[in-house]
């Protein structure tokens, strides 16, 4: 498989730089700072972060039959202070910040116990806010205690990497993943159990495992194929796994080598989906502008061809020009449009229709047409 999903481990002997393509849909062994800073500036599209929370827990958690909860109490989240947290979060997003494009976008997720930290980091940083997105678990952990609510959300925060980023946002792709309806800031997902939760010796493999849906969501929002995405906390794998399955490249920055092992092995079974089914839907500001006079040209319709609303209350006829005419008034389908529904404005492809074998239909299918033939 050549270099595909091959851990790499960094030998400190060359300070210098690396090239990223060398290191695509791969693992890279060692400090996520180090490697970051090492990484070639401008390198990457995306990138999505799942930094330690600094939990701060105090004793064992127990269940009300005094079992012990299976807490994240890893040496990998624990920090002296908050102090010291800041300038961990600090280092970490200032490396990351060179290494993004100048239209690349990160992801940072975190919970009550950290994300109000690094969100105020990322501000200092220059890190232009775009959203927050909050991840509502459907099956989240009961408060064993019952002094507190049940903690049943994280928080996500997306940045473009300045104020001037023109940033890649699918619109019409997360529109059509909810039902077509404008994609909401609040994602009602389940956490990671099942056959998707990795298991090492019977025993969780990662005490903070993301779902794949998650991360489903955030790549297809914010990439596209072809495009790299790296994880500075990779763990066991799974912005890769989705990235991989999604068709985009990943880099993944990890120091266990228990975790490399395993996001290894997964990352070896999972296949990338075939090329027809990765394309998502475009936006519309992307799709290659269609003159009304076009289909005319191309004989879809005929000059002196007549166009109708749907309910056949207004009418113009096509000019010869790619203009409409209806009584005195010249002009564009939709100033005509606008004109005889005494309205400011008109979408001249959505509004008029052409009778066809006795029925209307929209002109706009002929746009659609002309479309697919470009594409």
């Amino acid at each position: 498989m050549g270099r595909e999903n091959k851990s790499k481990q960094d030998s400190g002997t060359d300070s210098g730089s690396f090239p990223v393509e060398k290191y695509e849909n791969s693992i890279l062994e060692g400090n996520c700072i180090e490697m970051m800073n090492r990484l070639p500036a401008e390198s990457v599209d995306m990138i999505f972060a799942d930094p330690p929370y600094n939990l701060q827990l105090q004793g064992d958690l127990k269940r009300p039959n005094n079992s012990t909860v299976d807490a994240v109490d890893d040496d990998w989240d624990q920090f002296e202070s908050f102090a010291a947290y800041d300038t961990f979060t600090r280092d970490w997003l200032t490396a990351a910040k060179r290494l993004l494009k100048p239209n690349g976008t990160i992801w940072v997720i975190g919970s009550y116990h950290n994300i109000f930290r690094v969100g105020a980091t990322l501000q200092d940083l220059g890190y232009w806010m775009l959203n927050d997105v909050i991840w509502r678990k459907t099956n989240p952990m009961p408060n064993f205690r019952g002094r507190r609510f049940t903690n049943a959300h994280e928080t996500m925060i997306w940045c473009s990497k300045d104020k001037d980023s023109k940033y890649l946002f699918n619109y019409e792709a997360m529109k059509a993943l909810n039902e077509d309806k404008q994609m909401r800031s609040d994602w009602t997902l389940s956490l990671c159990t099942g056959g998707e939760r990795l298991k090492d010796n019977g025993k969780k493999a990662h005490p903070t495992q993301k779902p794949e849906s998650l991360l489903q969501r955030v790549i297809l929002s914010s990439t596209k194929p072809g495009d790299v995405v790296l994880d500075p906390f990779f763990g066991t794998g799974t912005t890769g796994a989705v990235a991989k399955k999604l068709g985009r490249k990943y880099i993944g920055l990890e120091q266990d080598r228990r975790y490399i092992e395993l996001a290894t092995e997964r990352l070896a079974k999972t296949e990338r989906l075939p090329e027809d089914i990765l394309e998502t839907t475009p936006s519309k500001r992307s799709e290659p502008r269609i003159p009304f006079g076009s289909l005319v040209e191309r004989g879809f319709l005929e000059a002196g061809q007549t166009l109708y609303d749907i309910r056949r209350r207004h009418s113009a006829r096509v000019r010869a020009d790619g203009t409409l005419v209806s009584s005195s008034f010249k002009g564009s389908i939709h100033q005509v449009g606008a004109q005889v529904q005494k309205a400011p404005a008109c979408n001249g492809w959505q509004f008029w229709f052409v009778e066809q074998k006795g029925k209307l239909v929209p002109i706009d299918l002929y746009r659609q047409q002309i479309r697919a033939e470009l594409h």
